[in-house]
């Protein structure tokens, strides 16, 4: 099937050319009939299956034939909520790249800078918005968005905006918006949550499941190597100066972790960045640049702030923590191996994290091979690692006897 097939217009057709893209994925291929028709949807998808142009091209086709009204008197007509500051952004780039060759207006607004720019652009009128839920319920309540002509209401990653804490604010925005709105909502699980809330908004809203999220992709090497914890370090050094070459991006819990890990590398010579929730948003775009550009190959990065994030050409992903959803270890090393490419996903195991290992495995049904060649093995009876305070507490005991007292003196009775 081609693009031409979805029956988009000409404009559509030839800003998706120029971007190089030739035939819709799958998503796109069964998402687009069903955005044009005006129908509800809830789609199961991934990052990486091409989910952000299987509703921006529906959406700016159906805007299309309105697109003419003067700049001033443009209204918000699609919103689009997003969990997070870099996925709005890159749903901001795919816009503008579709929307070349129509008068369409898009913008995005979203926390953790100036608000002024945001308004000025607001109050010269755009058709799309795209925007993260703090940021659009406060300029709300400002009365600089009016979201009375919204048509098409879009809830990208919803089960990562309810994770967030978000599904007060997501059914506030939804309910600001005209009753009468399409609503399009993609999430890449579907845990009970997002069900939930799917039933309570949408009306008879059509599924589309693309890739059951158990399937891990076909062209990824997994290897797993059982390590002690506190040698977990020392082996990821190992892997990079040995075995792992190309762009990386390793995946660590907290963001302590992620603080502790750039400290090491660097002090090893490796160029590398970090993505975290506590990262200005400049400094998060810039440590993408940085990697995207190839300036530096190594980006370490929390799941969180990593969700989204498009990063093509990644020759390898590291777990230097296990995570324990399943589903997490199948988006994180689904980032690899895009495109035909041949991906590598490395994991590090200590002996507490054997339990997700297990689980793992289950949900994708396969058996991770394991490399026991390394310098640091695990003992296979080691019991998970207990840390204990390197204070052993008061030197004076119960009772704080003095050293006299101890020794055993003839007693006067």
């Amino acid at each position: 099937m081609s693009f031409k097939d979805l029956n988009l217009n000409k404009p559509l057709l030839r800003a998706i050319a120029e971007a190089g893209y030739d035939d819709p994925t799958l998503i796109q291929e069964k998402t687009i009939p069903v955005v044009l028709e005006g129908n509800d949807l809830i789609a199961s998808a991934q990052t990486g299956t091409g989910k952000t142009a299987a509703f921006a091209l529906p959406i700016l086709q159906l805007l299309f034939d309105k697109q003419d009204a003067p700049k001033k008197g443009k209204k918000i007509r699609a919103l689009i909520v997003s969990p997070t500051r870099e996925l709005a952004i890159q749903i901001g780039e795919n816009f503008k790249t579709y929307s070349t060759y129509t008068n369409l207006r898009s913008t995005v607004i979203y926390g953790g800078t100036g608000i002024e720019p945001q308004i000025d652009v607001l109050n010269k009128g755009v058709d799309i918005l795209i925007a993260t839920p703090g940021r659009l319920l406060d300029l709300h309540k400002q009365d600089v968005v009016n979201l009375d002509y919204v048509e098409t209401l879009v809830l990208d990653e919803a089960d990562l905006m309810l994770d967030m804490g978000f599904i007060d604010d997501v059914k506030k925005i939804e309910r600001l918006c005209p009753e009468d709105k399409q609503i399009l909502l993609f999430s890449a699980t579907m845990p009970f949550k997002v069900e939930q809330l799917a039933n309570t908004i949408l009306k008879s809203p059509q599924r589309i499941e693309v890739t059951p999220t158990s399937s891990a992709a076909k062209d990824i090497s997994q290897v797993l190597y059982y390590v002690p914890k506190r040698n977990k370090i020392e082996l990821c050094l190992h892997l990079l100066r040995n075995t792992i070459k190309g762009s990386i991006l390793i995946f660590r819990r907290t963001k302590f972790g992620v603080d502790k890990l750039e400290q090491t590398l660097l002090k090893n010579g490796y160029k590398v960045e970090t993505l975290h929730g506590d990262k200005t948003q400049n400094d998060r775009q810039e440590a993408l640049k940085k990697f995207k550009n190839g300036y530096v190959n190594i980006l370490i990065a929390t799941d969180v702030a990593a969700r989204g994030i498009d990063i093509n050409e990644l020759d390898a992903v590291i777990n230097f923590d296990l995570p324990n959803v399943p589903e997490t270890y199948v988006h994180r090393i689904g980032r690899t191996g895009r495109a035909g490419n041949i991906g590598h996903a490395y994991s590090l195991c200590s002996a507490d994290e054997k339990t997700y290992i297990k689980s793992i495995q289950q949900l994708i049904n396969v058996q991770i091979p394991v490399e026991e060649d390394h310098p640091y093995p695990l003992d296979p009876k080691a019991k998970p690692e207990v840390h204990r305070s390197k204070k052993t507490g008061s030197k004076h005991k119960k009772g704080r006897k003095g050293e006299g007292s101890k020794k055993k003196k003839k007693r006067w009775y």
